[in-house]
């Protein structure tokens, strides 16, 4: 019976304590609940971090697009290469000055892509003998490709070709049509 009057008197002290426990951990709880401001708008969501470009692992899709647009810049950089002549006056195979502008940005973009190999050709208008012309059309394409050389590039890297008179880009009989035929074009091997 002794034990028992204990284990009574352990409870009845017990309960209390574990009432009061509960009870003040209830009101704890109230408190820190009371205590933090309710915001009423939404969370912000945290952008993660920027990844640099080589530790990021572009998706199928992405990388796709990039390399298209890659390939399109290239087009785009070779065809305004390709598109651009040099032209020079009658009877002359000497580089003005706009002629040395163009080719210092051909002979850039021929820096920039070392696997590219190109063919300079010389033309002239139809006036003059063909053995003559032909004979200028060298002369204007050998002009270009030592400029060339001389910024940098290469002479393995150029070649050159002279048509004269044949081959003209403009067919009329005046001095507009004359002064576009005489030219040196580039074409990509």
């Amino acid at each position: 019976m002794r034990n028992k009057v204990w284990l009574a008197i352990a409870l009845v002290m017990a309960l209390p304590v574990m009432l009061f426990t509960a009870s003040c951990a209830k009101k704890m709880v109230q408190t820190q609940t009371q205590t933090q401001p309710v915001s009423m708008t939404k969370p912000e969501v945290q952008k993660a971090p920027d990844r640099p470009a080589e530790k990021a692992k572009p998706d199928g899709r992405l990388e796709e697009v990039r390399r298209q647009a890659e390939a399109t810049t290239r087009l785009a950089a070779l065809t305004a290469f390709v598109a651009e002549n040099i032209q020079f006056a009658t009877d002359s195979s000497r580089l003005s000055d706009q002629a040395r502008q163009i080719l210092t940005s051909k002979a850039e973009y021929l820096r920039t892509n070392p696997d590219i190999t190109v063919t300079v050709e010389g033309y002239c208008d139809d006036r003059g003998t063909n053995a003559y012309n032909v004979a200028l059309g060298e002369r204007r394409a050998e002009s270009v490709k030592m400029f060339l050389v001389d910024l940098g590039i290469g002479t393995n890297r150029l070649n050159t070709v002279s048509y004269g008179e044949e081959r003209p880009i403009a067919t009329g009989h005046n001095e507009d049509s004359w002064a576009k035929n005489r030219r040196a074009q580039f074409v990509v091997n």
